[in-house]
């Protein structure tokens, strides 16, 4: 049995709404078996877990540094505090998304790069103590998302190798490289299907083959074939949303890049994401 999973999307965004039923439906005809729900605030722990159970897809918890500025000190209990209480529920399968960004200026100074620092670290601690993976959001900050990773490793006694997934990878080979070896898979999607992209796609066609998942980060990062210009937002055509559903098309643009069939690549991130996050091997069916 060959099938995709979407390592990463936010069926929970507004933009959505009462659409995620159907979304999730549409994605399922296209032979995308699994989601992956990250939350990016305390507000909408409670959403994405209910969407997971609904939808017999899986959630993971935290908070995300964009939304650090609007974020409580009692947030980081309150995640412990939600890991604690669905320790044993398996759609739970990491906690994220959580990370760094440097891409937004008034995150790049103080007090937010500060705080968001402070974020990632308690987060990584919280998934260490937890015995969960990570989904890292990371914009020009590969190199402090990998310092952050091994100052928690070191600091605690289950040693320096990590569980997880590198969302949205745009860095270096060397980093990707860095990323791997601590453990980690790096996540692929609509970024890789613009020819423009040429880092980018030669990264994702040269990486080892079982260093790579599959994402839409849904409705957010949408392929070339939904993307519409300023010039065309202008003229009154609205932006494309990226759906789950989009995922085989984009793996097959990778497949292309990697030169293999689609069902090939399918199968091969599809066993690279159960390796990522373990629990998703009690609810999916083992690829074939």
């Amino acid at each position: 049995m060959t099938y995709w999973i979407d390592t990463h999307c936010h069926l929970d965004a507004a933009e959505f709404g009462p659409d995620a039923q159907a979304v999730r439906a549409r994605a399922a005809t296209n032979n995308v078996a699994h989601c992956v729900l990250p939350a990016v605030e305390v507000a909408n722990f409670d959403a994405v877990r209910q969407l997971a159970h609904a939808g017999n897809d899986s959630y993971a918890l935290g908070i995300h540094p964009l939304y650090v500025a609007k974020a409580q000190d009692t947030d980081l209990a309150t995640l412990d505090a939600y890991l604690t209480r669905y320790r044993d529920d398996a759609r739970l399968v990491a906690v994220g998304e959580i990370g760094l960004d440097y891409f937004v200026p008034e995150l790049t100074t103080s007090p937010l790069r500060e705080r968001q620092e402070y974020f990632y670290l308690e987060q990584l601690k919280l998934a260490r103590q937890h015995g969960l993976p990570v989904l890292l959001h990371g914009r020009r900050a590969a190199d402090r998302l990998l310092k952050g990773l091994r100052t928690v490793a070191c600091g605690r006694a289950t040693g320096t190798a990590w569980h997880g997934i590198a969302h949205a990878f745009s860095g270096s080979a060397q980093q990707a490289q860095a990323f791997i070896a601590l453990g980690f898979k790096l996540g692929f999607g609509g970024a890789l299907t613009y020819e423009r992209a040429l880092q980018l796609r030669r990264l994702a066609a040269s990486l080892p083959l079982d260093a790579i998942v599959m994402e839409t980060d849904a409705p957010d990062m949408p392929p070339h074939w939904l993307y519409k210009t300023a010039e065309q937002r202008t003229a009154g055509e609205p932006q494309g949303r990226n759906e789950p559903g989009e995922l085989p098309r984009m793996g097959a643009e990778l497949a292309v890049l990697r030169g293999m069939t689609p069902g090939d690549l399918a199968l091969a991130t599809t066993r690279n994401a159960l390796a990522a996050l373990p629990r998703l091997c009690t609810l999916v069916p083992t690829p074939e």
